[in-house]
């Protein structure tokens, strides 16, 4: 038994060093760990308050149809039915609360359709894709109607 304890200045050594270690991650935790976390789970009450104070940049999908209500009605036969306005539009609070003041951004078809639409192994089978090297056509907006993309667009004039 005295052979146990032979060597116990190894084991105060490796107590004190663990006291050291919780220590300071008790420190660190007070000095990092923001008031209020953990109010509402494993989350910081004071961000709710945070968030709140942001501007609103999205006006929603309700907004945009008060103006353009051909939309809902286009989308519903196509397959971006799914896909809301700001997706594609940015976001458009500032359009929607003064249409004169704020302008809301026709996307250029070259550059957001490939967003989705590159071809990419890991996408699902049965997804439209396309190669735009190979694709034809230097606007997708020609033959295809954003809205409803198995529709040719309608010719405005």
């Amino acid at each position: 038994m005295s052979r146990l304890f032979g060597h116990k200045e190894h084991l105060v050594r490796m107590a004190g060093l663990f006291a050291a270690g919780i220590l300071v991650f008790l420190l660190a935790r007070a000095l990092f760990v923001p008031k209020g976390f953990g109010t509402y789970g494993h989350y910081r009450a004071g961000a709710l308050a945070d968030n709140r104070a942001y501007p609103v940049k999205f006006a929603g999908r309700d907004a945009c149809v008060e103006c353009h209500t051909d939309v809902p009605d286009a989308l519903k036969a196509g397959k971006h039915a799914r896909i809301r306005c700001e997706a594609c539009h940015g976001p458009l609070a500032a359009h929607a609360q003064d249409p004169t003041k704020a302008k809301g951004v026709k996307p250029d078809p070259k550059v957001l359709c490939v967003k989705c639409h590159l071809a990419n192994v890991a996408k699902p089978q049965g997804f439209p894709q396309i190669d735009p090297k190979e694709h034809l056509g230097p606007n997708c907006g020609e033959c295809h109607d954003p809205h409803v993309p198995g529709q040719e667009p309608q010719k405005k004039g």
